[in-house]
């Protein structure tokens, strides 16, 4: 799975070719590495271990597609060992500092190790892919693991403890799956909808036979308009769907404006729960990593759907109230 930063850089929609070669650290020093994401950031601690410290830009609440670098940011990142963004054009308003980046720090756009055969189409850009690859656990496998090859690159040293913290992560992810296969298919036939604010989990509803609708497109720059928001009102309506999604990153108001037509058609839908779509929960909690917070999703869903579900999740560390 482990592709070589070259790799990674000269794929088809990578950064550009003229890059500064890796940092070499000496083995006293931790490796400061930055992560756009805050999936990114989480999963290069858990490889890393103590031989990084890892920086990530966008926190709990905090859009992606949207974000523009601060001075702040852009200060930590050309002061960087290592700068891991997501790729795919997820960050898309800091796409043209990445590439400039690229040409004097080492950066790796890390998303892009997914094969392209696994990606879906862009619904916006003919040329571009659907990047929120991370809600489906096995496609972050490649993710990972050129997050260690790219931290194997900077500190070849340390390659063993990567590949090892890798193997645990992976098994991890394994498990993520395996947990979402067995609770989702407890939601009944008739409730496999998923509704929520903008088109991020398509991935998801690939992998575990959900079908996804989402009010906006696959970017929130995109608006949602008045004829989407009315089918979608007539959609809960026909097919009596219960409950719908908001998320943390993205307002709740056209989420509100679905449950308010449905209402006005004698058609009652809750809200079902708070997903995490482009960015984690709060740092500190089992909810503010990357699997915490694919065990939140899988397990806020299934329950607000008619599934059947363990208390507190997949290791009993959810807070409570799921």
């Amino acid at each position: 799975m482990t592709l070589s930063r070259r790799q990674l850089l000269t794929s088809a929609t990578a950064l550009p070719l003229a890059v500064a070669l890796p940092i070499r650290l000496s083995a006293a020093e931790p490796m400061n590495v930055v992560a756009t994401t805050g999936m990114i950031a989480d999963t290069a601690m858990r490889i890393g271990g103590d031989l990084v410290e890892v920086k990530g830009l966008m926190g709990p609440g905090v859009d992606p597609h949207s974000y523009r670098q601060t001075r702040t940011d852009i200060v930590a990142m050309t002061r960087a060992d290592l700068v891991l963004c997501h790729g795919l054009y997820l960050e898309a308003q800091m796409e043209e500092f990445l590439h400039a980046l690229a040409r004097r720090r080492s950066v790796v756009a890390v998303a892009e190790a997914v094969p392209r055969d696994k990606l879906r189409a862009h619904a916006d850009y003919a040329d571009k892919f659907d990047p929120h690859v991370w809600m489906d656990p096995i496609l972050w496998r490649p993710v990972a693991a050129a997050v260690a090859g790219a931290l194997s690159e900077v500190r070849p040293e340390g390659a063993d403890v990567f590949a090892a913290n890798l193997a645990e992560l992976d098994e991890t992810l394994v498990r993520l799956d395996a947990y979402a296969r067995e609770v989702l298919a407890t939601i009944p036939d008739n409730a496999r909808v998923l509704v929520t604010a903008h088109d991020a989990f398509s991935y998801f509803g690939r992998a575990y036979d959900m079908e996804v609708l989402g009010i906006q497109g696959i970017s929130t720059e995109s608006e949602a308009g008045l004829n989407r928001i009315r089918a979608l009102v007539d959609t809960l309506v026909e097919r009596r769907v219960g409950a719908v999604f908001v998320e943390s990153s993205v307002s709740d108001r056209n989420m509100r404006a679905l449950i308010e037509g449905a209402a006005a058609q004698g058609h009652e839908v809750r809200i079902g729960g708070e997903l995490f779509s482009d960015a984690m929960g709060l740092p500190g909690t089992y909810e503010g990593t990357y699997p915490g917070m694919i065990d939140h999703n899988v397990t806020t869903i299934a329950a607000a759907l008619g599934g059947t579900v363990p208390e507190r999740g997949m290791d009993g560390r959810l807070k409570a109230g799921i």
